[in-house]
């Protein structure tokens, strides 16, 4: 079975082009537009990963992290923010307001999940 992946994004646009990757790596994906809408998606499904917005509509994705990294069903799921906030403003408006955690994706055998590798770091 496919692994799970939860995009929570208010752009179009953006969840189009997620979906299009993730499909095409083998993934499943479930998309939401606002931060509530993915709270309502995780009442009856556990994803595997989480790519989350920051500046969406009726909630922030910083406040839904806080939310579900509370939940102890729900804060062991890997969150990558993808968000089109400039540098400064995006790290000013850090998940949780405390400590930025970085995220190292591992090859799929040890954490589970594989993303394409584009040359980034």
């Amino acid at each position: 079975m496919a692994k799970t992946i939860l995009i929570i994004d208010d752009d179009p646009v953006v969840v189009k082009y997620l979906v299009a990757l993730f499909k095409d790596n083998g993934y499943d994906t479930i998309t939401a537009g606002t931060g509530l809408e993915g709270e309502q998606v995780l009442k009856t499904k556990t994803p595997d990963l989480i790519t989350l917005d920051l500046e969406m509509p009726e909630e922030w994705g910083s406040r839904f992290y806080r939310k579900i990294s509370k939940e102890e069903r729900l804060k062991e799921i890997p969150v990558i923010v993808i968000s089109g906030m400039a540098g400064r403003r995006a790290r000013r408006r850090r998940c949780g307001g405390g400590e930025a955690r970085r995220l190292s994706l591992e090859p799929a055998g040890q954490s589970g999940v594989r993303l394409p590798h584009h040359g980034f770091r």
